[in-house]
This record gives C-alpha cells, sequence and structure tokens, in this order.
C-alpha cells in the first residue's frame, strides 16, 4: 500500500477519517498477488540464513552464555542477570535479553542452539517489522527492498546469530519505530504509549543506548501527527511516562532492594545501579576514562585486560573502533560492518528532505525521514564522537536505518524516473555505493579476489543503464533487467558476501566482528594473549597452556565450539578465510580473563559441589564463565566482575564466606584468573590472604586452594 501522497494538517471530523479508511481497504483489497508470497519468501529466507548452522559458534560470548546457563538453573538469577546461579554477581548490562535466553533454555534445555534461538528469532522480527513499517507508507516494493537489506546487513547477520543484547535492542527500537508510523497516521494515543513502552524495554536491554532514537521519535510525531499541538504534546508526555514505566520497574526494585538480598552490580564500583546506567553503561561510553559521572569503563579505574589495548591514540575506545571522527564508520574496523549503504542512506536522506519542503505539516514522507534519519544521525554522532569504549558489533544498531533510508530513497527516485535529475542522481548513486563496495572489499585483498572486478564492472554498466533509462526503454525488457541486475550486484554482492562470510564461520568471545579480517584492524593486537589468540608457548587446536578457550586435555563442554582452533573471527583474527568460512577464517577473540578449562578441571571441580553455594572463587567473570560452562552450571564466585569494578567484595567479608563454608575452592586460572589479573585492589588482597592461609595444589593446568 502507498499513501506517500496523502497529507494534510488536521483532518475534519467524520469525513475526512473514513474516506482515508476506504482507501486504505481499497488498496490492501487490489494488493498485487506478488506482495504475500514475497514477503513470506523474504522471512523464509532471513530466518533460514539466521537458524542454519545456529550453534557453529558454540556458547558465543561464554560471558553471557554463562549467565544465560545461570538463568535456566535460578529464577532468581533470570530476574537480576546474574552470572552465576548463586547470584554473586550480575553481568555489566541489564538482564532483558538474558530473560529470553533463560526461558529458551528452561523450555528446550540449555544448549548452544537454545540460547541463540531467541536471537535470530528477533532478527526475523526486526526485518518483518521493518517491513510493515516501510510498506504502509512506501508500498511493498520498497518494503521488500528495506528488509532485505537489513537482512543482509553483515553486522545484522552476526549479532542476531550471537549471544551478545544488541539484538533484543534493535528487534524492540524495530518494533518501536514500527508503532510510531502506525501512531502518526491517526494522532492515536495506544501506539504513542507502545512506542515509548518498547523503548523503555529496550532500555532493559542495554541501557542508555535505547534513547539515542527518542529525539527523531519525539520530533516525527509531533510535527507529522495529525492533530492540535496540545494533543500531540500531551501524547508525546504520556508516551514519555511509557518510557519510564517500561524501562524503570526493574531499576526501581533493583535500587530499593537491600544489597543484601540482591547480587552485585557489576560495572559499579558502588553496587549500585544508577552507578551503572550513568557511569560504565552511560557517560563513560560517551566521555571515557570515566567521564563525568564516573562508571570506571575500561581505561579508568580497573581496566585491568582491557588497559593495553585502550593504551595511546583516538580516545578510550580508538583500539575498538578506530580514533574518533566523522569517518570512523568507514575505517577498516566498522566499514565493513554497516557502512556499504551508508552514503547511498545519507543521499537519500538529503534528496527526499529536498523533495519534501514546501508540503504540509502531515507529510508522511518527512516525517519518515525524521524517524529514520533522526535514528541515523545521532546514533551515527554518538559512535562516531565518543571516546569511550565503542565495539564493532555495536553497528548493528545503524542497520535498520540505513535500510529504510535507501528503500525510501529507491521508491522516490522511481517515482520521479522520467525526470533528468532523478536519473542523474540515481546514476550517481549507484556509482557512488558500487565504489565504496569496491574499497570495502579491497581492505581484505586476499578474501574473494574475484568479486572486486565483477562490482566494479556492474557498477559501470548499472550506473549507464541508469542514465541511459530513456534509451534502452526502446530496446525492450532485457535492457531494463540486465540494468536492475547490474544494480542490485553493484549495491548488495559485497554485503550479501560478506554476510555470507559471516553466517558461515563461527564466531567467538567479547569483540566479534562481521566479514572477512581486513588490512589494518587492531593493527599489531592480532592474535594478542587474552583477546584474539593463545598465550605464548600454547599448541594449535587447544593442546596443553592454550588459552582463550582453547580445551587442553579434553573436548570442549556440550555445544562449545573449540574457539582456539580458528572457527571464530573477528578483528583480532589472521588473514580472512573464503566465502563461506573456509579455514583461514582467523583465530578466536575471547573475553577478558576467558581461559582453557579442561575435563580434568571440571571433574574435579564437580566432585562434592552440592554442598557448596559455590564451587568456586576466582578472579575475573572471564575465568568464572568458563568453568561455570565446563562444570554444566555450577556456581562460581567472580570476583570483580568483568573488569575489576563489580563485585566490590572486601576481604572480610570473603573471609566470612569461607568461614561458613560457602565455598568449595579458591581457583587461579591463567592471566586472567590470577592475583595480578585484574587491576582490582581488593582482588588482590583476597588472592594474597588465599594463598597465605591455604595449601596450593595444580589440576589441570590450575592452581587450586582448598577452602
Amino acid at each position: 500500500m502507498s499513501t506517500m501522497g496523502v497529507t494534510g494538517d488536521v483532518p475534519a471530523p467524520g469525513h475526512e477519517v473514513s474516506r482515508r479508511l476506504r482507501w486504505m481497504r481499497v488498496d490492501r483489497a487490489a494488493e498485487a498477488p506478488w506482495v504475500r508470497p514475497a514477503f513470506a519468501g523474504l522471512i523464509a529466507l532471513t530466518a533460514l540464513a539466521y537458524l542454519w548452522n545456529l550453534s557453529a559458534s558454540g556458547y558465543a560470548n561464554s560471558f553471557y552464555a554463562a549467565a544465560a546457563q545461570a538463568a535456566t538453573e535460578s529464577w532468581k538469577a533470570l530476574f537480576f542477570g546474574s552470572l552465576d546461579s548463586s547470584s554473586f554477581i550480575t553481568v555489566d548490562k541489564p538482564p532483558a535479553s538474558l530473560w529470553l535466553m533463560g526461558l529458551s533454555g528452561r523450555i528446550f534445555g540449555f544448549s548452544s542452539w537454545s540460547m541463540l534461538l531467541p536471537q535470530a528469532l528477533e532478527g526475523v522480527a526486526a526485518v518483518g517489522l521493518l517491513y510493515g513499517a516501510t510498506k504502509r507508507w512506501f508500498g511493498p516494493a520498497a518494503a521488500l527492498a528495506a528488509g532485505a537489506t537489513l537482512a543482509m546487513t553483515p553486522v545484522a547477520a552476526l549479532m542476531f546469530r550471537f549471544n551478545n543484547p544488541d539484538a533484543l535492542l534493535v528487534a524492540l527500537l524495530v518494533a518501536s519505530a514500527y508503532c510510531l508510523t502506525r501512531a502518526i497516521e491517526r494522532a492515536g494515543t495506544r501506539w504513542v504509549l507502545a512506542t515509548g513502552a518498547l523503548v523503555g524495554f529496550a532500555f532493559l536491554a542495554k541501557m542508555g543506548q535505547a534513547f539515542l532514537v527518542l529525539p527523531a521519535f519525539a520530533l516525527a510525531y509531533f510535527v507529522a501527527a495529525p492533530a492540535t499541538w496540545r494533543r500531540r504534546a500531551t501524547q508525546l508526555l504520556a508516551g514519555g511516562a511509557a518510557v519510564v514505566v517500561a524501562g524503570g520497574w526493574w531499576v526501581a526494585i533493583v535500587a530499593l532492594l537491600p544489597a543484601s538480598s540482591r547480587p552485585f552490580i557489576d560495572g559499579s564500583p558502588t553496587n549500585n545501579i544508577f552507578n551503572l546506567i550513568f557511569g560504565y553503561n552511560g557517560l563513560s561510553r560517551i566521555f571515557g576514562g570515566g567521564g563525568p559521572g564516573g562508571g570506571g569503563t575500561p581505561g579508568a579505574r580497573g581496566a585491568g585486560l582491557h588497559a593495553p589495548l585502550l593504551a595511546g591514540g583516538g580516545g578510550g575506545g580508538a583500539n575498538f573502533s578506530g580514533a574518533t571522527g566523522i569517518t570512523r564508520m568507514f575505517n577498516n574496523l566498522m566499514g565493513g560492518q554497516a557502512s556499504w549503504l551508508l552514503p547511498a542512506a545519507l543521499v537519500a536522506l538529503l534528496a527526499c528532505a529536498w523533495l519534501s519542503r514546501g508540503t504540509p505539516r502531515t507529510d508522511r514522507r518527512r516525517a519518515a525521514l525524521i524517524i529514520w534519519g533522526g535514528w541515523l544521525l545521532v546514533t551515527a554522532a554518538i559512535f562516531s564522537f565518543s571516546s569511550g569504549v565503542i565495539h564493532t558489533y555495536y553497528a548493528v544498531a545503524l542497520a535498520p536505518a540505513i535500510a529504510a533510508l535507501v528503500a525510501i530513497g529507491a521508491a522516490t527516485l522511481w517515482e520521479h524516473r522520467t525526470a533528468t535529475w532523478a536519473r542523474l542522481l540515481a546514476a550517481a548513486t549507484v556509482g557512488a555505493t558500487g565504489a565504496w563496495a569496491y574499497v570495502l572489499l579491497d581492505r581484505a585483498p586476499d578474501w574473494e579476489p574475484w568479486l572486486r572486478p565483477v562490482v566494479l564492472v556492474a557498477t559501470v554498466l548499472g550506473a549507464a543503464g541508469v542514465l541511459a533509462g530513456p534509451v534502452l526503454g526502446r530496446l525492450g525488457r532485457r535492457a531494463a533487467i540486465l540494468t536492475a541486475a547490474c544494480v542490485a550486484v553493484a549495491c548488495f554482492a559485497g554485503p550479501l558476501a560478506y554476510s555470507a562470510q559471516t553466517i558461515t564461520t563461527a564466531h567467538a568471545g567479547s569483540l566479534p566482528s562481521a566479514g572477512p579480517s581486513v588490512s589494518g584492524a587492531f593493527g599489531g593486537f592480532t592474535g594478542a594473549r587474552g583477546f584474539g589468540g593463545p598465550p605464548p608457548g600454547a599448541t594449535p587446536g587447544g593442546g596443553p597452556g592454550a588459552g582463550l578457550g582453547g580445551f587442553p586435555g579434553g573436548p570442549p563442554s556440550a555445544g562449545q565450539a573449540p574457539s582456539g582452533t580458528g572457527a571464530a573471527t573477528g578483528p583480532l583474527s589472521g588473514a580472512g578465510g573464503g566465502l563461506f568460512g573456509r579455514p583461514g577464517s582467523g583465530g578466536a577473540s575471547g573475553a577478558p580473563g576467558e581461559v582453557a578449562v579442561n575435563s580434568t578441571l571440571a571433574k574435579f571441580l564437580e566432585a562434592g559441589s552440592g554442598r557448596y553455594r559455590w564451587i568456586a572463587a576466582t578472579s575475573g567473570s572471564g575465568s568464572a564463565a568458563s568453568i561455570e560452562l565446563a562444570t554444566g552450571g555450577k556456581p562460581v564466585m567472580a570476583i570483580g566482575g568483568f573488569n575489576g569494578n563489580g563485585g566490590e567484595l572486601t576481604l572480610s567479608q570473603f573471609e566470612r564466606y569461607v568461614a561458613r563454608g560457602d565455598i568449595h575452592y579458591y581457583v587461579e586460572l591463567g592471566s586472567g584468573g590470577g592475583p595480578g589479573g585484574l587491576s582490582s585492589t581488593r582482588s588482590s588482597q583476597i588472592a594474597t590472604w588465599v594463598a597465605g592461609h591455604f595449601h596450593a595444589q595444580t589440576v589441570g593446568g590450575a592452581t587450586l586452594y582448598r577452602l
């Protein structure tokens, strides 16, 4: 259905509304017969791509995997998002994504597949909702283009098959944009409330990042909704209240409960949920180094294993996503994730904004530009100029906005296809998009080298065909089909190939990245200990001493991919593999402190574990998560949390736990688990006290102290 031309200010009561509803019914009745099968095909192909061989990455990010496993063992752990089933400490994000993964594990039994199933379904839902939002105002062809573009964005293909919270965040934000589209059509209060509630729930997936869309959403509704300004303002206030209620109820419970009744808050040096919101996951992401409001992001107090990567150049997040600045989304680290059609999206935004000048206030094309263009510009600006930690996979938040703007721009240019300016602009956009795809592909020169000349030739032919549209029209349908095919190859062959490589390659650790490895990514940190490969002296395939998820002495836990074998890939990996993940795709990218836990150590820790609240205590969440996954979910106390800034456990408190017999062993695991593995002074004090009061023994390559 296309209602792009339906504009006007506040509709007259009765007649105008009923007439618009009649148009909607007629459009639906006259819908072309290909529309529903095409939509079904889009959803089916997306589901096939995202669900295919879903367990290939094993437990993916072991940090969140251990928490999802704990959620299947304890309702308290599920509610708070605890890393362990005895709820010593939470993860460093709110728990919404863990709720879905934990419930899936309770239904199907915990495994890699059940954990990642909700993530894949969230991706399918996001594609379907983007289709629905675009179709209402720009028709089914544009909607199919938007949905397909989102589905084939490389970073989307990565994150909708991974267990980070970004998948749920994006799905909820797309759902909120769909509700906003419905709200603007009729100034419907219920749809405004639904929009706010979904954004609020997205806050429970990844906190403040969910709110980056709010300025655009509020502006779009206030500008375009067919109601008086007083009604629009009142409805926006109600929508804001829905945001607060939907996102604040869990925060209120955590804040009001006594600290003794809940787990420690990871990422907060003060064990305070508001410090996590405004510090570690808030202002510290923007300003870095603890920023205004503190929060102890890596680079500030408690940097731990992140510290070497964060030293030097470009702000706190420079070595994760490149130096700050307007070009960050296009650099070697971020470019291949989601920027393939970013230039085209920006061109579409500017061109359509120009065409919308002078239109009535309620013009829907302009409203859509505010929604998706505002989403893109605000989010990209925050990612580009933030000095704190910005990972490459954060780019998935840009994918829906890019896809929508590209589809809107294509629909608009097609609407004006007989105009010379439209053909010139379309040809220039195809040329720029194809040229940028060539640049991105050239950053991985050893990966599928045949693809670059194909894209280049298609770009030239496609742009020329668009320019010569009237002439080709006289040559018949075949010429038009050939031009369309060349345009599709020029614009989509690159991201589609990257997505195929991403889907068919296992990924693990806390630094996943889509596509093959590219030149210049992470510079000298390729294979750095604790991030991209085993420590010095490790044997390939997880032999004795292997780190980062290698599995010396035995196979991995059920469902776990042996990430030390080169199955995973990322910006820290070696040379990229083939189009479908052939050998050579690179090494693992592990979480800080993630270490090997072999079967000998796992069986030893499991013995007699039922008598203890925690089978072991160790320094850091990476070590604790590794032990939990290897022992089938037995609870482990992660002292210091993810990077030493959570779980401010004092030595006296730890001594009381030991005196009560709550902890069976203290475990030192590699560089991530020993006294010097984290910067937390209290963790070091505890480790020193343990070493001075208990006898050490070595089991499975780890040092244990029986407490």
